[in-house]
């Protein structure tokens, strides 16, 4: 599964601080400052979706937070943000357009509407925008970012899976030892560059999907066993499956609810190949209650030295 994320430009900024077009200063700055508290890096270490938050939240305060930029931003909207962004020359533009167009406009020395001449719109567009979009317009394009779920066992083995994005089928490679918050790059599947330039890439960012079996703690997995009443008071050698294939694994007699196996190497791996280990949690299963089975358990309560429960205490 992918989720499109937009870069931060393409987004609403008063949406990425979670407050209303109308909110005051105050109202943005004691945003900001949760948000950041919340995903600030010293706080969310090796994390990069909360990295990248905190990146998204800074870059709308600097606009928001500035009220001549926020003033620009709720005119112009994401026009604003772009390098040498020329205001006068913008609205000049704008409501050359409302117009329908039906005057010629002097853009800086080129005339434009109302004629049969030619014109550089790249030109036109140095002059509203301002050199540096100018040259972005002929530069590379977009980075993109999405979220892809990952199975865990893609992720302990490796795999090729395919992804619909933006109605295009790409073949991804997930390498052995991806976790949450690792990323994928796609070189050159981002958004076309503007002017024939080169496409930006595509970065995955892996989330992993939950296991209905397995429990995740680092590169530790833990699953839990279910034994008999036998296996567990005589031992037992049982076959336990694991992502490798079908080990055999010794239950040491006299083994309690709760007691952990320890498979070493059998976790998830790393990405320079280091494995973390498995564990088995002792599961005791009793047969279906019926009269055989209280009678096979009545002698059992004269075995019981201590009250299992004399150290719990609140």
């Amino acid at each position: 599964m992918v989720r499109y994320v937009p870069p931060v430009a393409e987004r609403d900024l008063y949406a990425l601080l979670g407050v209303p077009r109308g909110a005051t200063g105050d109202e943005i700055k004691k945003a900001y400052r949760r948000l950041a508290h919340k995903y600030h890096p010293d706080k969310n270490p090796g994390n990069k979706q909360a990295e990248e938050r905190f990146k998204e939240i800074t870059a709308a305060h600097e606009v928001l937070g500035d009220p001549r930029r926020r003033k620009l931003y709720d005119e112009f909207g994401a026009d604003s943000l772009r390098s040498g962004f020329d205001p006068a020359r913008a609205d000049q533009y704008r409501q050359w357009q409302r117009q329908g167009g039906a005057r010629p406009f002097d853009f800086g020395g080129f005339e434009t509407g109302g004629g049969s001449g030619a014109f550089d719109f790249g030109s036109i567009f140095e002059q509203i925008f301002g050199a540096g979009a100018a040259r972005q317009r002929r530069g590379r394009g977009e980075d993109v970012r999405a979220d892809l779920e990952v199975e865990l066992a893609d992720a302990v083995k490796g795999a090729e899976r395919d992804l619909q994005l933006d109605g295009r089928t790409l073949r991804v490679k997930i390498p052995a030892g991806v976790g949450d918050g690792s990323q994928i790059r796609l070189a050159g599947q981002g958004t076309p560059g503007p002017g024939g330039g080169p496409a930006g890439d595509l970065y995955l960012e892996v989330r992993l999907k939950a296991h209905p079996l397995l429990r995740r703690d680092g590169r530790d997995l833990t699953i839990d066993l279910p034994v008999t009443v036998p296996e567990a008071v005589n031992g037992a050698e049982v076959t336990l499956p694991t992502f490798d294939g079908p080990v055999r694994l010794r239950i040491p007699a006299g083994a309690q609810a709760g007691t952990r196996l320890r498979l070493r190497g059998r976790g998830m791996p790393g990405l320079k190949g280091e494995r973390g280990d498995l564990y088995a949690v002792v599961k005791v299963v009793l047969p279906d209650a019926d009269d055989r089975l209280r009678k096979a358990v009545e002698p059992l309560a004269a075995l019981y030295k201590d009250d299992p429960r004399a150290g719990i205490s609140l």
